[in-house]
C-alpha cells in the first residue's frame, strides 16, 4: 500500500509539472475547509490535490455511559477529474486521512454504575478501517478552468468499518469498582462498535470558489 500511495503521488506531481492550465480553489463541506490545486492534463482530463481539516464536538451515548466525542478531520485528496460534459464530471481517486473520533465516557447517572463507577472514566478512539480510502463522485466545475469559478463535488469516501479502541481510567474508584468495571470493559467497546459499524461509507460533499490561470 506505501507503494502505491507514493507512485499516485509521483505520477499526479509529474502530470502538474507538464500541465498548460492550473488553478486554486478554496473549499468548504463535510471535510472542512479546505484548497486545493488543479491542473489540466487533457482537455477532458485534470488532476487535483488539495488538503482540508475540521474539528468537531459532539455526544454519543450507549445503554449506560454518555461520552464526550471529538471528531478531528485531517484529509489529503488526490483525484482525477474527467469532464465529458463541459463542467460537468466525474472524479475518482484516493483519501489519505488522519481522521479519527477521540471519546470520553461518563456514566449516564450521577451515582455512576458498574461500567463507569464514580470517579472513573473511559477513553477510547474511533478510527477509519482505510486511511488510505478509495473515493468516487460527481461535480460541477474543475479547479484549472480559466477564470473565477464556482465547483462542487458530490461523492463518498470509501473509508471502510471503523474501529474501536477503549481502556478505563480507574481515577478515584475502589480497587473492587475497578475490577467489575473492567470486567464489563470487552462489552461496553462492542455495544459504541454496534454504533460505528454502518459508517463504512463517508459522504462528501463541499462546494468551492476557484481561479484558473
Amino acid at each position: 500500500m506505501k507503494h502505491s500511495k507514493t507512485l499516485l503521488a509521483l505520477a499526479l506531481a509529474t502530470a502538474a509539472g507538464s500541465a498548460q492550465a492550473f488553478g486554486l480553489g478554496v473549499k468548504a463541506g463535510t471535510t472542512g475547509l479546505g484548497a486545493d490545486i488543479g491542473f489540466g492534463i487533457l482537455p477532458t482530463l485534470g488532476g487535483r490535490v488539495g488538503l482540508s481539516g475540521m474539528n468537531v464536538n459532539t455526544h454519543v451515548e450507549t445503554s449506560d455511559v454518555r461520552y464526550d466525542a471529538k471528531a478531528k478531520f485531517a484529509d489529503v485528496n488526490l483525484f482525477l477529474d474527467w469532464s465529458p460534459l463541459g463542467p460537468f464530471r466525474i472524479t475518482g481517486g484516493f483519501i489519505p486521512n488522519d481522521n479519527k473520533i477521540d471519546l470520553t465516557g461518563r456514566a449516564n447517572s450521577t451515582a455512576g454504575n458498574a461500567i463507569v463507577p464514580p470517579g472513573a472514566t473511559l477513553n477510547g478512539t474511533v478510527k477509519p478501517e482505510k486511511d488510505f480510502a478509495p473515493y468516487l463522485g460527481i461535480g460541477y466545475g474543475n479547479v484549472w478552468t480559466k477564470g473565477v469559478n464556482f465547483y462542487f463535488d458530490l461523492g463518498v469516501m470509501f473509508q471502510g468499518t471503523p474501529t474501536v479502541n477503549m481502556s478505563l481510567s480507574c481515577g478515584s474508584a475502589s480497587p473492587a469498582q475497578c475490577a467489575a468495571a473492567q470486567s464489563q470493559l470487552a462489552a461496553e467497546q462492542q455495544r459504541v462498535q454496534d454504533k460505528v459499524d454502518k459508517y463504512k461509507y463517508y459522504p462528501v460533499a463541499n462546494i468551492g470558489i476557484t481561479i484558473g490561470f
